[in-house]
């Protein structure tokens, strides 16, 4: 959550800084802000709203400065203001800071600062860190900001700039920050997406680390024992373009439609020659482990349900599927007999690292699936699989989640075949099923026009259902959320069976209900259990992929998607709950790409 971005270089840095907060609206925000050193003195901008009125703002006040921080804050402690805004100053208005993430014991260094004879003027958290810092600056901003970040507890990204020297001093502990470097041009951001279009060459601070940027020394990092150290660069082979919509209307409506090839790349970077390399070099002989954990949030733990199903059968040891944010607390058997696979869009989701450090300290092997590479879940795990579904902008997630399932089933076959629990011709039957996906999910992209029928139907209601069985419930647990996520109708997913069991009290005369039918030996019960929502007035959507006569005269309407293999059939089942969510979302008026209320990098505990 949150975006910053900062400059020091010869451009001009407040431009620089709205176009690198406009790559980062994605993650989503609440208000907008920059500082910047002109002279002597930090001028200060900052609004609530949307970038758009910083903009406003900065056209009616313009100037041009070598150094600038900014920010989109998304609210956590106090509520969306010009006055709660970033940047932070300290009293003489000299020291501004922004900062991603959340401060856990300010409230015991405010009430210091506070009796110190320190003035705050908003509710944040993050204004006790200007003041601090202030409290030890002496001329040596980086000294000052070395002792402040050791007395910060919490998860921290900062960046801080003075009136005083000419320079940028950066700190991360949990959050993201990444350094970028050009021709005599530095950036700081939270996301290299921020700096794509001027850079592609980039550091990765390790947590802990504090950084001081200038013209004359270029990048120092020093650990958090304040010793120099070195970090590698690394080059970062994303198109600045892979951040823009490239003619579709919208980010969600493009990332649906990267779908085959973000499947058919994944696919492309593990597995030749009719074979699967995931290249897991910290793992040790897998006749040891008895048992896994998948822990993920959101639309990642619906991945990781399905991915259960497949890692049972195929290596046939027990699977359980968590929420990071429970697992954290209440993991009592993870042990040095344990895999625990996280899964991550961003490899930034705090529940989620928190889940791995416990694992980590409990002995466990740690396999991440993430989308974004030099994460802090990656850079912790033991070993990672990154999923090539490039950038994904959207709040909603679309295009992770399909690779993500792809991900989880190469694990699966991987796993299996070197267990031995797997033949030679399932493996290459499971091979073959698989490269067939990429057209598969084409196939689904080619008809939406039911699709978009069935949004406008759907829109006015302010509730709806998914039912489903086995790999299907999960489908529509997804699509439950996809919908909720940006239409803001009120989705809840319920096996099929269980509807009868309370669920079934909540429909009425043309309630909406969606019912996923995709498993042969399934369907017929599937059936039975949608005629019990037909006698109650229900408007029952299929989405299935074989349609039978029985299945034509059961239900209203029908959404066709062609059949796959096992739990493959995730892949292209999961697009029609994505387009509908899409088109009722924009039928209903609503900002499909930042839904109200979320964001997309859950930094925050």
């Amino acid at each position: 959550m949150c975006g910053i971005v900062g400059y020091l270089g010869e451009k001009d840095a407040e431009k620089i800084i709205i176009e690198g907060l406009k790559k980062l609206e994605y993650r989503g925000y609440d208000s907008a802000g920059l500082a910047c050193k002109i002279g002597d003195s930090v001028k200060i901008l900052k609004c609530k709203g949307r970038l758009s009125n910083l903009e406003e703002l900065f056209e009616k006040d313009p100037s041009s400065a070598p150094i600038a921080i900014g920010h989109t804050r998304w609210a956590t402690h106090g509520e969306p203001s010009d006055v709660n805004s970033h940047p932070h100053f300290n009293s003489s208005k000299k020291i501004a800071v922004v900062h991603n993430g959340i401060i856990e014991n300010y409230h015991s260094i405010k009430t210091e600062l506070i009796q110190k004879g320190v003035k705050f003027v908003s509710e944040t958290d993050t204004e006790v860190i200007p003041h601090l810092i202030d409290s030890f600056y002496d001329g040596d901003l980086l000294a000052a900001v070395q002792k402040a970040v050791r007395l910060l507890r919490g998860s921290f990204a900062i960046a801080v700039i003075s009136a005083d020297s000419d320079e940028i001093v950066a700190a991360r502990k949990e959050s993201p920050l990444v350094i970028g470097v050009g021709d005599g041009d530095y950036y700081v951001a939270s996301d290299v997406l921020a700096a794509l279009s001027y850079t592609k060459r980039f550091y990765y601070p390790e947590n802990g680390d504090v950084i001081r940027i200038s013209k004359k020394n270029g990048i120092e990092i020093f650990d958090a024992s304040g010793n120099a150290v070195v970090r590698e660069e690394k080059y970062v082979n994303i198109s600045a373009d892979a951040a823009t919509k490239c003619g579709y209307d919208h980010f969600m409506l493009k990332e649906i439609n990267e779908q085959p090839d973000a499947c058919a790349n994944t696919i492309l970077r593990y597995c030749y020659d009719n074979n699967i390399s995931l290249d897991l070099k910290n793992i040790k002989d897998l006749s040891r482990y008895n048992k896994i954990y998948i822990v993920a949030c959101g639309t990642a733990y619906h991945a990781g349900l399905i991915g259960k199903i497949a890692i049972e059968k195929y290596f046939k040891i027990p699977v359980t599927v968590d929420i990071a944010s429970e697992f954290r607390y209440y993991s009592p058997f993870v042990d040095d007999r344990s895999i625990v696979i996280l899964i991550s869009q961003s490899g930034e989701t705090a529940d989620t690292l928190a889940a791995l450090r416990n694992s980590k300290e409990a002995g466990a092997y740690v396999l991440s699936i993430t989308n974004v590479v030099g994460s802090t879940v990656a850079r912790e795990s033991d070993d990672v699989i990154t999923t090539i579904a490039g950038p994904e902008i959207a709040v909603a997630s679309t295009k992770a989640f399909t690779t993500q399932v792809v991900a989880l089933f190469l694990v699966a076959l991987y796993f299996g075949r070197i267990s031995g629990n797997i033949s030679d011709s399932q493996f290459d039957e499971c091979m073959d099923e698989l490269e067939k996906i990429p057209e598969k999910v084409r196939e689904v992209l080619k008809n939406t026009d039911i699709i978009k029928q069935e949004a406008m139907h759907i829109k006015d209601y302010d509730q709806l259902f998914y039912i489903g069985r086995g790999c299907d419930r999960v489908i529509g647990m997804e699509g439950a959320l996809k919908l909720k996520e940006i239409s803001y109708i009120y989705t809840e997913a319920f096996p099929a069976g269980e509807m009868k069991h309370g669920p079934i009290a909540l429909i009425q005369k043309d309630t909406p209900a969606i019912a996923i039918i995709t498993q042969k030996d399934l369907a017929e019960k599937t059936i039975s259990n949608i005629k019990e929502l037909k006698a109650r007035g229900a408007y029952v959507i299929a989405i299935a992929s074989e349609i039978t006569e029985e299945l034509e005269k059961t239900v209203d309407k029908i959404i066709p998607v062609p059949e796959a293999f096992g739990i493959l059939v995730a892949v292209p089942a999961i697009l029609p709950c994505q387009l509908l969510a899409y088109y009722a979302s924009i039928f209903r008026g609503n900002d499909v790409d930042k839904p109200r209320n979320l964001a997309k990098s859950v930094t925050v505990e």
